[in-house]
């Protein structure tokens, strides 16, 4: 919550920015996504210690602010704020070990996992026109997640918590194709690493539509799908191998 707060409030800075100088781009956009979680976590002791839920599914909301400006060199920015806020069960075939406290083979566990992170992307524009544009950039991926893991152990019902942040850095690649006289762009945007044992990648693609286009604002309308991987290995203790995946619509405003 305070990493989205923090987000709001550099994306009104730069929204002032804007307004004092007409040569700087402001973008600000969201989207609401429903989406399907699937995947195993477990702490500790590695992927050999890890269970597999059965998550429910969900609609979490998702939202950008990018501020561009025409001085070489010097990248663009834009920031991100996602929630992944999921729950679900499991039934253990063999003993599962999360923060201190062992459940046993045949155990029932309910969990919460609420997984927020904060993408701040510094990125240059390779080609921008009306047919085609490509992105390419760095982010710094601020990660903040807490778990909690409820089962029985010896007839008591017994909870443990792990709290997981860390700085991921990931790189960005961002195409739209533009098609003409239909007032319709075909969009791609990712971010990835795969190192080591550990493979994240967030990407969408979709489409969107323009609904205003003037000399004050431009708003298009999106359409499209979203899948995020998080297959960690030993952040802050959390090892995972997680998908959430399904279609997103929103909008997009540029000033």
């Amino acid at each position: 919550m305070k990493k989205t707060i923090i987000a709001a409030g550099i994306a009104t800075l730069l929204t002032a920015s804007v307004q004092a100088d007409t040569l700087l781009g402001l973008y600000i956009g969201g989207h609401m996504w429903a989406n399907q979680a699937d995947g195993s976590f477990g702490e500790g002791q590695g992927i050999d210690n890890q269970a597999q839920f059965d998550f429910d599914d969900e609609s979490q909301g998702s939202f950008f602010v990018a501020l561009e400006h025409p001085i070489p060199l010097i990248p663009n920015i834009k920031i991100a704020s996602t929630t992944l806020d999921t729950s679900g069960n499991a039934t253990i075939s063999s003993s599962f070990t999360f923060e201190g406290e062992t459940y046993n083979a045949n155990s029932i566990l309910d969990t919460t996992f609420d997984l927020s992170y904060v993408d701040y992307t510094f990125y240059y524009e390779l080609l921008d026109n009306d047919l085609l544009t490509f992105d390419v950039g760095i982010t710094a991926r601020d990660l903040d997640s807490q778990i909690n893991v409820v089962g029985d152990i010896s007839g008591t019902e017994t909870s443990s918590d792990l709290s997981v942040s860390g700085i991921i850095p990931l790189v960005y690649v961002n195409t739209i194709i533009g098609l003409p006289f239909t007032g319709f762009n075909v969009f791609a945007e990712a971010n990835f690493l795969s190192l080591d044992d550990s493979t994240l990648y967030d990407y969408q693609i979709g489409v969107s539509y323009e609904l205003v286009d003037n000399l004050a604002v431009d708003l298009d309308l999106t359409l499209g799908y979203r899948a995020v991987k998080l297959e960690l290995n030993d952040i802050d203790d959390l090892y995972s191998d997680l998908t959430f995946n399904g279609v997103f619509a929103g909008a997009i405003v540029h000033f």
